[in-house]
């Protein structure tokens, strides 16, 4: 017994001088930063704007962090609400600067949001906003002018493409929820999907009231789809875990340096369905709350996490409210699944300023689900069933971005298509003609499409590396026979990827006429991860992959 006290005792003094050494340089450090300041602000050859030049200072010192803990000024504060909520006051629609002719424009209006209800289309350029000329103005411009107070108006001055005399329409402002979950039906006569962007406020509603529906049209399997969702809200991951488990299950464990931060997160409602086969969709991209939701459903063994290894998020942020209007995000702890693992893939380093490292699988512990099943922490949660997506080349990515040059002649044709057709097919039946595939190909062509090709990138390598080594002159006939063969042959190319290159571009002609929600019902007949976990959410693998 005395030797545990002189232990305790022993590690208080020592922990004691340690305390104030680190107070000690805390404010030493302050001391030293207000110096400086004090000079520049004394002796610059220019004015110093305070905020800018302490706001990068600030921000210079959370990059040593990690990449979660970040500042918002009095001005960014806005943006910091619309992530946590996913709501803003506006029309609802994507825009872009039309590169053709200098002007932002609408690229996608949500469903049942103002833009669409007063019938404003794909391609419609912003002319004036009021008084106020949109003409010559960047995105960032255009779509600050577009927010506002919810049930403010605004009189929109717009061109359409084929129109020659401009169009004016009065647009009350809402407050905008992004939708959180875009899709969701039936794959066929026993299978039921839901899409989930985003875990944002009331998202479990959504996602129970989808769910109840499906059930009601007779699903008898569900496949929830969190690919490409960057996660949200803790809480509502909670509530839609808690669908599915029953109540009085711990999900979520926080544990962060200050007691307060630190937080048992149990299912506190009755579930809705405790026996039909899930399977949890996920990718590369999905992240926080998303590997919560997933990685709970696979630690109580019940349901089956397909697709690709998840982000590996394990951080939890607080916003933290600051003087003057400002604000914080702060990542207080990290979080901890059934199992007792933490999914965290990254370790940040605080030396050197902003230096990570991946946790290596050897450093990796293994932890056990309720059946039995080894899991592990240190790497995002690894799915059941690996299954790689389809993969995109290359020169359809180049032809779907924005903001580019190379990407306006999709864009252009796109938008000369819905000119054309006042509607068209369904989702699930829509197809190009033949004629029309080969009107966008040549059009592509003349429009002299360029785009970086990765082969050429390596092959340019090549040479440097052959000409340092001393490789290139005695092999030059073979590096030149190389390059010809990798030469620029954009129609060749459009043929080779034709099937890829359609998909991309129906889809962009589909969510123009049934927007998001359609774009997701078409892109769901050929994405190879949907069919197959559709086949085996009903098939006798589900149950051997959940109880293996």
């Amino acid at each position: 017994m005395k030797k545990i006290i002189t232990l305790i005792i022993l590690a208080i003094s020592l922990s004691a001088p340690a305390q104030k050494n680190h107070n000690y340089d805390v404010a030493r450090n302050l001391e030293i930063f207000s110096s400086i300041y004090k000079n520049l602000n004394m002796m610059y050859v220019d004015t110093l704007d305070a905020s800018e030049v302490v706001g990068t200072g600030i921000k210079a010192m959370l990059r040593s962090l990690d990449p979660y803990t970040e500042y918002y000024a009095s001005d960014e504060v806005k943006n910091l609400k619309q992530m946590l909520t996913g709501k803003y006051a506006g029309i609802g629609a994507i825009v872009r600067k039309n590169l053709k002719t200098g002007n932002v424009c609408i690229d996608e209006p949500y469903f049942g949001m103002p833009a669409q209800e007063v019938g404003l289309k794909k391609g419609d350029e912003i002319l004036s906003i009021d008084d106020s000329t949109m003409v010559g103005k960047e995105v960032g411009y255009v779509s600050n002018h577009l927010r506002g107070d919810a049930g403010s108006t605004f009189l929109l001055k717009y061109k359409r493409p084929g129109q020659k005399k401009p169009l004016e329409v009065k647009i009350k402002r809402r407050a905008i929820q992004l939708p959180s979950v875009p899709y969701y039906g039936m794959l066929d006569e026993n299978v039921g999907y839901i899409a989930l962007n985003q875990f944002t406020e009331g998202c479990s509603q959504d996602v129970r009231r989808a769910f109840i529906e499906l059930r009601q049209q007779g699903m008898k399997g569900f496949l929830f789809d969190l690919r490409n969702n960057g996660g949200g809200s803790l809480q509502e991951a909670i509530k839609i875990v808690n669908m599915f488990v029953p109540k009085g299950i711990t999900l979520v464990t926080t544990k962060g340096k200050m007691k307060k931060v630190n937080h048992s997160y149990k299912t506190d409602a009755q579930p809705i369905d405790t026996v039909m086969p899930v399977i949890v969709m996920v990718n590369g991209n999905t992240a926080s709350a998303s590997e919560i939701t997933a990685g709970s459903l696979q630690d109580l063994d019940r349901a089956l996490v397909f697709g690709t290894r998840t982000y590996g998020k394990g951080l939890v942020q607080v916003p933290i409210d600051l003087p003057h209007n400002t604000s914080m995000k702060i990542t207080t702890s990290k979080y901890y699944i059934p199992s007792g693992r933490c999914i965290q893939a990254i370790n940040y380093k605080h030396t050197g300023g902003g230096y990570k490292e991946h946790i290596p699988d050897s450093l990796t512990h293994v932890f056990h689900t309720a059946n039995g099943r080894e899991v592990r922490d240190g790497g995002g949660i690894k799915p059941d069933v690996e299954f790689k997506g389809d993969t995109i080349p290359n020169i359809a990515v180049y032809l779907a971005g924005s903001g580019l040059d190379s990407t306006e002649v999709m864009f252009n044709w796109v938008v000369d298509y819905i000119m054309k057709h006042d509607t068209i097919a369904q989702p699930e039946k829509f197809r190009l003609s033949d004629s029309e595939w080969q009107d966008f190909a040549k059009a592509v062509v003349d429009a002299g499409f360029k785009y970086d090709r990765e082969t050429v990138k390596l092959y340019d390598e090549l040479i440097k590396v052959a000409k340092m080594e001393g490789y290139y002159e005695d092999n030059k006939d073979e590096f030149e026979a190389l390059k010809a063969k990798l030469q620029h042959n954009l129609a060749r190319e459009l043929e080779k990827n034709e099937k890829q290159i359609r998909r991309v571009v129906e889809s962009d002609i589909i969510a123009a006429y049934y927007y998001q929600k359609g774009a997701i019902a078409y892109q769901n007949g050929y994405d190879k991860q949907v069919q197959e976990a559709k086949r085996l959410v009903m098939s006798d693998e589900y149950l051997k992959s959940i109880t293996k």
